[in-house]
């Protein structure tokens, strides 16, 4: 053998030796994708693989449809929506076609109008509709290559897009090294070393000339079966060279070295050749015009830098490209500090100030040797303009690099508290402490290290930190009073919610209360944010006489709180209305909260909604619209990767009585919740085991469930199991029990007035009452509740009033009742309630026929069959309906063919007839809304 050097014969087709079975997966998505189905597929693994290879071949491939190009980029990884905007600027024509308030999510985004920065959410459901639309007209192939890169805020967007795709007739594949939180759980494909069989083949077809069986055995070993590295490492080297070995290679360094092998490449190149590859390595667009005037800066001319060529290096035609990623880190990594800066600075001097400022902002950055205060407060500025789009991370990104570049102390601080804070909303609270941390020793002001605490606070709080985050969070409060008074009332309200809702803490909660009651009032007429704070403040230090008029006042106003309110404050003022024990309020307040969320897409929030809602719906005896909620917000939290607790289910079990599912459900929450520290979800546990056994009869079981939730300082769901602890002592004969609850429960229910909580105290009361009291309680409690919505409550007291008559022997008298109760109990669905009082109507004699609800055709819709049933019903559209349920129009046509089949009808009119309003359904208004 001659001692030619090994100088690989690059083949379009190469790198696609031995990846049969990955290329057999990409043709079955494109072959589905041509069938008008959606697919997604994540291609991973480790540099040099061979995953862009692959996604080159499925562009190929892929005839007949519109392919959607992206690559993430290293140096774009903070500017906020880069990677998305690659991904739709060729279907930004079509904005106009999507609902207003997803063109405007979009247009924002992408700096084509000033607004408020759109929920990113919204922003997942805009892009979902706008491939959905233009895959209309031609199926899409959408590719996102080096998906390790992408900014978070794109990584956000298009994994929510991946988890949303159903009946489109998109394709969304990525190619990544590691499979980032965005792409965790999709459908995914390892692309690993070759095998050796292959190995070899690829050698077979890239080598000049024959390389002995040891030569060969050698470099597949060393390499692993990475074609890049079996490609790149050899090149260069003689036989002899070959046979002692690439070197200790393994899994780590192996990129490492495919790195040094292109460094040496360039080394070889002429000086503006490798000035050239350096610029077009920091200038992420690929934009060649922008190059070469940046180029021209440093005095490179295409003459001199293409003169001898670029070795395969780089391609610059009508986008710049690398011929490998590793090309572009490896180089830039490589270069002088010196170097890099000077690249940087011509693309800032050559960057549109007016049109593109935060990219030009981030060159100038990279470009600056030392603190600069002209280009920090140029980010800030950039800073702003992320926040406005929505970009969190980007935000924080430009502010931590801001920090960096101030010298002044004042100026430092002041960044570091705005980089701390948005660092935490961008939800990276490690690096939000460290810049709490700056904060803290460069702050020179009261003012600044109230502000830091108050940071330190919330990220304490974000942190799940159980019973830390109150405390902090009050101190934050009292340092802030001095100087911004509204801010304090605010961090006075978020710490009282933190307390009640952690409920582990009298203590903190009693001292966060006290403090709001030592506020001066607020200038002008009180708010419903006001009152709500009051309020809240008083429950704890003065009891409920003192709190529920003024928390009344709150409770109307909170009706009609601006959207901007309740995005930020309903998950702690929604508790009012069950504080007050206004049903109807609380279904108002609630169903607003839901509508304002969804429609603004703060799908994060959206599930927590739904579970207040949910739980307000179950009051009702609603238990199909209950339903319809569950699947909702398990339909976001799947989206969203955000698991909620099974609050509603729960309750829903225990109505229905069904008890394997609902003790297993139990079970479960009070493991997971007590581990975390959420006695929120401890005390909605014992709650429905309470309300369980008590509809099976198993009152010795109902009792300790229900004593469990008094037992935690909780001020909502605690009170709520007061019943049930009353009914439970009184059937195990422990009358002490009873009478020490139901003082409790006079005490939370008397003040309020309405006729839930005075219906509830009534039937409570009769259970510890003789004669013509019990008889007169037991007919006030039928009256009141009868009078409100809550159906499971009212069908209960006709039950307890049904059993308490068997007991005096008025037999005929019970059977009236207890026919009421039992067919109250069946229509609502609640079976086992159902059967206690077809006991109680046996014993008393009755001839009692066994009533079941016959099956409707809808029963065999699933939930979200039913929940897009109904919205069609009530007249919308499949855009509106694809918006209410984060889906696309095309998903919701997709799903109402598959609803008629099972319904048997053949048009939207039909399902009226099918679907008739219930009794106890909530009618939509003008504008949609139930």
């Amino acid at each position: 053998m001659s001692l030619q050097r090994h100088e690989p014969r690059f083949s379009e087709h190469a790198p696609l030796v031995g990846r049969q079975a990955e290329c057999a997966a990409l043709d079955q998505l494109i072959a589905a994708l041509r069938r008008g189905e959606s697919r997604v597929l994540v291609l991973h693994g480790a540099p040099g693989t061979g995953k862009s290879a692959l996604i080159d071949y499925a562009e190929r491939a892929a005839t007949g449809t519109r392919v959607l190009r992206a690559v993430g980029i290293e140096s774009e990884m903070e500017l906020a929506f880069a990677t998305l905007h690659q991904v739709c600027a060729p279907l930004l024509g079509r904005l106009k076609e999507l609902p207003d308030l997803q063109r405007a999510a979009l247009e924002t985004v992408f700096g084509l109008r000033t607004g408020p920065p759109p929920e990113r959410f919204l922003v997942g459901l805009a892009v979902l509709s706008l491939l959905s639309d233009a895959a209309g007209a031609r199926p899409l192939f959408c590719v996102v290559d080096d998906a390790q890169w992408m900014d978070r805020a794109s990584g956000q967007v298009l994994g929510f897009v991946a988890r949303r795709l159903l009946a489109e007739s998109v394709a969304l594949v990525f190619g990544a090294r590691e499979r980032g939180p965005e792409l965790r759980g999709l459908p995914a494909l390892e692309v690993s070393g070759l095998g050796d069989d292959a190995s070899h083949a690829l050698l077979d077809s890239v080598t000049n000339s024959g390389l002995d069986q040891h030569i060969r055995a050698r470099i597949v070993a060393e390499t692993r079966g990475n074609p890049l590295a079996m490609l790149e490492l050899p090149r260069g080297l003689t036989p002899t060279q070959l046979a002692g070995g690439l070197g200790l290679l393994n899994a780590d360094t192996l990129p490492g070295r495919i790195e040094q092998s292109f460094l040496a490449r360039v080394e070889a190149l002429p000086a503006p050749t490798r000035r050239l590859l350096l610029i077009a390595a920091a200038e992420p667009d690929g934009d060649p015009v922008l190059l070469w005037r940046a180029a021209e800066r440093l005095g490179v001319s295409p003459a001199t830098a293409l003169a001898g060529g670029t070795d395969g290096l780089l391609s610059v035609r009508e986008r710049v490209t690398f011929h490998h990623p590793l090309v572009r880190s490896a180089l830039y990594r490589a270069a002088a500090g010196a170097d890099r800066r000077a690249a940087h600075l011509a693309l800032a001097e050559v960057s549109d100030a007016r049109t593109d400022p935060d990219r030009r902002a981030w060159h100038l950055a990279s470009a600056a040797a030392g603190p600069d205060e002209a280009v920090a407060a140029e980010l800030e500025r950039s800073a702003g303009r992320a926040q406005a789009r929505g970009g969190l991370a980007a935000a924080a990104a430009f502010l931590q690099r801001s920090v960096g570049l101030t010298t002044d102390t004042a100026r430092r601080a002041e960044r570091a508290i705005a980089a701390a804070d948005a660092t935490l909303r961008a939800g990276d609270l490690g690096a939000a402490r460290r810049f709490a941390d700056i904060a803290d020793r460069e702050a020179r002001t009261e003012v600044q290290s109230a502000r830091t605490h108050l940071v330190r606070s919330r990220i304490a709080f974000a942190a799940g930190l159980g019973d830390e985050a109150p405390p902090l969070l009050l101190t934050a409060a009292q340092r802030l009073e001095p100087f911004d008074l509204e801010l304090a009332r605010e961090t006075y309200l978020v710490a009282w919610g933190a307390a009640a809702l952690i409920a582990a803490d009298a203590e903190s909660l009693l001292a966060i209360s006290r403090a709001i009651r030592a506020l001066p009032p607020p200038a002008g007429p009180p708010g419903p944010l006001d009152l709500v704070l009051e309020g809240y403040a008083l429950l704890v230090t003065d009891g409920r006489d003192a709190a529920v008029p003024v928390l009344q006042r709150a409770a109307a106003g909170l009706t009609e709180l601006p959207e901007g309110d309740v995005l930020k404050w309903g998950w702690v003022a929604n508790g009012v209305s069950s504080t007050v024990w206004d049903h109807e309020a609380m279904r108002v307040i609630y169903r607003r909260s839901v509508e304002v969320v969804r429609t603004a897409g703060a799908l994060a929030e959206l599930p927590f909604c739904l579970a207040s809602l949910g739980i307000a719906t179950t009051w009702a005896g609603d238990f199909a619209g209950a339903e319809a909620i569950i699947a909702e917000a398990e339909t976001v939290a799947a989206a969203t990767g955000v698991p909620i607790a099974p609050h509603v289910q729960l309750r829903l079990a225990a109505l229905r009585g069904w008890e394997q599912e609902a003790t297993a459900l139990i079970g479960d929450t009070i493991e997971q919740a007590g581990a975390s520290g959420q006695l929120m979800g401890v005390t909605v546990a014992h709650w429905a085991a309470a309300v369980l056994h008590n509809g099976l009869g198993h009152y010795e079981q109902a009792l300790p469930a229900a004593r469990a939730c008094t037992r935690i300082a909780e001020l909502w769901v605690s009170v709520w199991a007061l019943p049930e602890l009353i009914e439970a002592a009184v059937r195990v004969g422990d009358d002490d029990a009873a009478r020490i609850a139901l003082d409790a429960l006079t005490d939370a229910t008397q003040s309020s007035g309405t006729d839930w909580a005075l219906g509830i105290l009534a039937r409570s009361r009769a259970l510890l009452s003789d004669g013509p009291a019990a008889d007169a309680r037991y007919r006030e409690a039928i009256e009141r509740l009868g009078r409100t919505r809550l159906r499971p409550e009212h069908a209960r007291a006709h039950l307890l009033y049904g059993e308490w008559l068997g007991g005096q022997g008025q037999r005929a008298e019970a059977r009236d009742e207890l026919r009421v109760a039992y067919e109250m109990f069946v229509s609502i669905g609640m079976e086992a309630f159902a059967e206690r009082a077809h006991r109680e109507l046996l014993t008393s004699g009755a001839s009692v026929r066994r009533r079941t609800v016959e099956a409707a055709p809808s029963d065999d819709l699933t939930p979200q069959e039913r929940q897009i049933a109904v919205l069609v019903r009530d007249g919308f559209s499949n855009p509106e309906v694809g918006a209410r349920l984060f889906l696309s129009p095309r998903t919701v046509e997709w799903h109402l063919r598959k609803i008629f089949t099972k319904l048997a009808i053949s048009s939207r009119r039909q399902l009226r007839d099918v679907l008739p309003r219930g009794e106890h359904e909530p009618v939509l208004d003008e504008g949609g809304r139930r």
